[in-house]
């Protein structure tokens, strides 16, 4: 059986501008050194990926994950319980985007109900799901701004090690 990568899912699925911000997005995270996995449980039967660097999440990618046409694709962030996201140099157009597009708690049943108070760069907010920040179909200036939050997650994992 062919290796099912992500690209060939995105070149499935998607269309026109969103499926050539998705391949552009999947190369920066390749050309980073990101690893690709594929989701499993609840997520196996969908185009659910979990993007990992250093066996550590950054972030994770839905494709066609609703029925919502305006929702083709989707990347949400990962804090892994982490500070990396609260006080970090962000300029403050970048800041604005992030706060855009915070993930707030919709009360799913997972483990983070109801949400947590966060401090997202030097902004606090309440109800805040664990993935702190969610991209809903992302345009080319929502996709630098996920690209920055890779490379900060990115420094604050080697930081770590």
């Amino acid at each position: 059986m062919p290796e099912q990568k992500i690209e060939n899912f995105i070149g499935d699925v998607l269309i026109g501008e969103t499926q050539k911000n998705a391949l552009e997005f999947v190369a920066y995270l390749r050309a980073n050194e990101m690893l690709f996995v594929r989701g499993n449980g609840y997520w196996e039967d969908k185009l659910y990926w979990m993007i990992k660097y250093k066996d550590e999440y950054v972030c994770f990618i839905l494709i066609n994950g609703s029925e919502k046409k305006d929702e083709p694709w989707i990347i949400w962030s990962d804090d892994s319980g982490s500070s990396w996201f609260a006080d970090f140099s962000l300029d403050e157009h970048m800041k604005e985007v992030a706060w855009k597009n915070i993930d707030f708690c919709a009360n799913c049943g997972g483990d983070c109900s109801p949400g947590a108070h966060k401090t997202i760069f030097g902004k606090e907010f309440n109800n805040v799901c664990r993935t702190a920040m969610r991209f809903i179909n992302p345009d080319v200036e929502a996709l630098e701004c996920v690209k920055k939050l890779v490379e900060i997650r990115k420094s604050d994992i080697l930081k770590n090690i």
